[in-house]
């Protein structure tokens, strides 16, 4: 079973919940999850800044925040908080669009829940490579994409 909930907590950008669910759809169904609860709040610079200093002691803003809720590795369950401020001045650094930079995003914080780390190098590379697989997955699945 898998439960997904998608939460516009930015006040500008409003994003569809249907992209969003379809894309972790396809992380979880390749990662063979069994079980999943997940909420992904869209937020902004602000609110970022605010979880970054409560929970990671990190004093600046970031993209992606992810926080496993789960005691056990059979059910992933677990919140991603996705900056879209942050998003939309990545996309324009990588020239890639809004969206499939916030669709990274999502997808970064999913592998996360899912055991990823990118703390090393190596690390780093393997998550960078399952990003870039999924969203070419999603975007070659969804013909509405670049809408």
């Amino acid at each position: 079973m898998i439960l997904i909930h998608v939460f516009n907590e930015h006040v500008k950008h409003r994003i569809r919940h249907k992209g969003t669910i379809d894309a972790i759809r396809s992380v979880v169904k390749n990662e063979r999850v069994g079980f999943m609860e997940l909420n992904i709040i869209y937020i902004g610079d602000k609110q970022m800044t605010n979880l970054n200093t409560i929970f990671l002691n990190h004093r600046y803003t970031t993209d992606v925040i992810s926080f496993s809720l789960s005691d056990s590795k059979n059910r992933i369950e677990g919140e991603v908080y996705v900056n879209l401020d942050q998003a939309r001045r990545q996309a324009k650094e990588y020239k890639v669009s809004f969206r499939e930079e916030y669709l990274r995003l999502v997808i970064h914080g999913v592998l996360h829940l899912c055991g990823y780390t990118d703390k090393k190098q190596s690390d780093k590379k393997q998550m960078t490579e399952k990003e870039n697989y999924y969203l070419s997955m999603f975007k070659s699945k969804n013909k509405s994409f670049y809408l």
